[in-house]
């Protein structure tokens, strides 16, 4: 147990450090990039609070089983100055652990139709359908990304 309430109860579970830096070659912003699995593989995404949903690109949303033809529904979202239309649906996302334990999470994710307009831009992990379903905190101070399960622990 990484952080615990006043109770004793874990708060995190789990930690990951992170990277700070520009999340392409043309910004000059620092982002908070995060190292998750989607189908196991490893994949650099964003941290964006103002971000509806996580975002994959359509070749990273296939190692997690997204099929275009079985989805949740349609949307148009504006995203980095570009409205994209896309896919609704459900792909897990384990967020993996440098200490303590991994954590798992079915995530609500946008997928963009056509993985040519979206070019270098990263993976997202957005507030809704993701970061609001699990507990978590930031240590500006070490760059770790602490997280744990919102489900009470036994």
């Amino acid at each position: 147990m990484l952080l615990l309430f006043p109770s004793g109860e874990p708060f995190a579970t789990g930690a990951v450090g992170y990277q700070y830096f520009p999340a392409t070659p043309r910004e000059t912003t620092n982002r908070m990039i995060l190292r998750v699995e989607v189908g196991g593989r490893p994949v650099e995404a964003v941290v964006d609070t103002g971000a509806p949903y996580a975002i994959l690109p359509p070749s990273i949303a296939s190692f997690g089983g997204f099929n275009p033809a079985v989805i949740l529904g349609r949307e148009r979202m504006l995203i980095r100055g570009m409205w994209l239309d896309g896919s609704i649906d459900r792909i897990p996302i384990k967020l993996v652990a440098e200490f303590g334990e991994d954590l798992e999470l079915v995530a609500t994710v946008f997928v963009p139709d056509r993985e040519d307009i979206w070019g270098d831009f990263p993976a997202f992990i957005g507030l809704s359908g993701f970061l609001e379903r699990i507990r978590f905190a930031v240590d500006p101070n070490s760059d770790t990304f602490y997280f744990g399960s919102l489900a009470s622990i036994i």
